[in-house]
């Protein structure tokens, strides 16, 4: 058994039934931190001895007959923005430096009482604030699959991570396409679920005590190597959990097994007046052709007649607004409390419209960055596509439309650029649900290929 490859479903099995130790799968985890991470530099903060006592345990639950849940003794790290007790939650930020929670965050208290040893933390950008994963605390990752490419962010360590074997699961954010996107650049799955459907509370220290900053459009979701272990990581942390307020009591329902025959998927290789590179285009249109002959209803997406390009810019102005409001003291000229309304109003006018859209089909196929990943460079830096210098802040455009919208998103792995580099493509559906969704990417990854392990590792 390749334990550092394997999923966490096959781990869990191993386990459950003593073909492997928790401790054995914990060891071969670190040995490839250990062998791994300096040139990809990943994993940021590491609780080696924690987590050796914490798989110790669970061997001797296990040999009692205990059974602490479906993640029994499977390691996992997670991204550097969750309150962890005992642990560093540092957001790559020196004044969050040495700042350790009293308390697990409720994502983390879930996956632990599912029976996950956690590892440590992986690396982001700095305050989850770029579509790179470097900062002035740890420094730069770089991409399994080519170091002088980046991860992505901000949620780059963390698909690094699943990608070079490391941890068999991750769980990130996402505002702006930042699960989805370091994803795509390391040929992993991520989902970024409906609005409201995992907890915040914790996924961002706050030692102040101060009001949450962002309560909209930005979820918690899970990396792995297939659809079937985010499938089993969303539903241990989705759903209600008597802290975050905003969470909808709506049912978390198993991924079922779908025909692709019985499915309509709509494709959009490009939207209109956002840059796509040739290679992801193709690769879209390749994937469609292969549903077509395996019995899927395809059709060319008919998108709602919105301004995508405006849907963005008041995407960012709604995150302006909710960091303004969040400062302890107002800016000298505060937006106007009307101007908040009249957001949400617009924004409610968008979310109608993709309803409507995902009523005729059930799945949008498309793109979920305008590149692959790019060589390491400064923010803001133009980034190049078929040829031309595009803005770096539109990398992220495919992906936060549906941050704007709240309808759930999953990034696949679909195939490699002609450089060799991953090319991730995502299926978008209806709000509430992913498991579905899910399904639905479960079935289609015999044609878009799934994941494959970088050369080397």
């Amino acid at each position: 058994m390749d334990i550092a490859f394997s999923s966490t479903i096959d781990l869990a099995a191993a386990i459950a039934t003593r073909k492997i130790s928790a401790l054995e799968t914990l060891d071969a985890h670190l040995a490839q931190i250990d062998r791994l991470n300096g040139a990809v530099n990943a994993v940021v903060t590491l609780d080696r001895e924690g987590a050796r006592e914490r798989a110790r345990q669970a061997d001797v639950a296990l040999a009692r007959g205990e059974a602490l849940g479906p993640l029994h003794g499977v390691p996992f790290t997670l991204k550097d923005t969750h309150e962890t007790a005992g642990m560093k939650t540092t957001v790559g930020f020196p004044p969050f430096a040495d700042y350790v929670a009293k308390a697990d965050s409720p994502v983390v208290v879930r996956l632990k009482a599912a029976g996950g040893v956690l590892i440590g933390k992986t690396n982001v950008a700095t305050m989850l604030g770029d579509w790179q994963s470097d900062n002035p605390l740890f420094g730069r990752t770089g991409n399994p699959w080519n170091g002088s490419r980046t991860a992505g962010g901000s949620s780059g360590g963390a698909a690094a991570a699943v990608a070079a074997g490391m941890t068999p699961f991750e769980v990130g954010t996402d505002l702006q396409d930042s699960i989805r996107l370091p994803a795509a650049f390391c040929g992993v799955y991520g989902l970024k679920p409906t609005e409201h459907r995992v907890s915040l509370a914790g996924a961002f220290p706050d030692p102040g005590g101060a009001a949450r900053s962002v309560r909209l459009m930005s979820c918690l979701g899970p990396l792995a190597r297939s659809a079937e272990d985010l499938a089993l990581i969303y539903r241990i942390i989705a759903g209600p959990d008597g802290m975050d307020t905003d969470l909808a009591p709506v049912p978390v329902e198993a991924m079922p097994k779908l025909d692709l025959k019985s499915l309509r998927i709509a494709v959009a290789p490009v939207f209109p007046g956002f840059p796509v590179a040739a290679g992801i285009r193709a690769a879209a249109g390749s994937l469609a052709r292969q549903l077509q002959a395996a019995g899927t209803t395809v059709e060319e997406a008919k998108l709602p007649r919105l301004d995508l390009h405006d849907d963005l810019a008041e995407g960012g102005a709604l995150i302006g607004m909710m960091l303004e409001a969040a400062q302890p003291e107002p800016p000298d000229q505060p937006t106007p409390v009307s101007r908040w309304f009249a957001a949400l109003a617009r924004r409610d006018r968008s979310i109608l419209a993709w309803d409507r859209f995902f009523e005729s089909c059930d799945a949008l196929l498309c793109p979920a960055a305008m590149t692959t990943a790019f060589p390491h460079c400064a923010p803001g830096t133009a980034i190049e596509v078929n040829g031309k210098h595009e803005s770096y802040w539109t990398l992220p455009a495919y992906g936060a439309v549906f941050n704007y919208s709240g309808h759930p998103a999953v990034a696949i792995p679909s195939g490699y650029d002609s450089e060799g580099l991953p090319i991730g493509l995502q299926l978008i559906g209806r709000r509430w649900s992913e498991s579905r969704l899910l399904g639905i990417a479960a079935a289609m990854a015999p044609l878009s290929g799934g994941f494959r392990r970088p050369p080397g590792y």
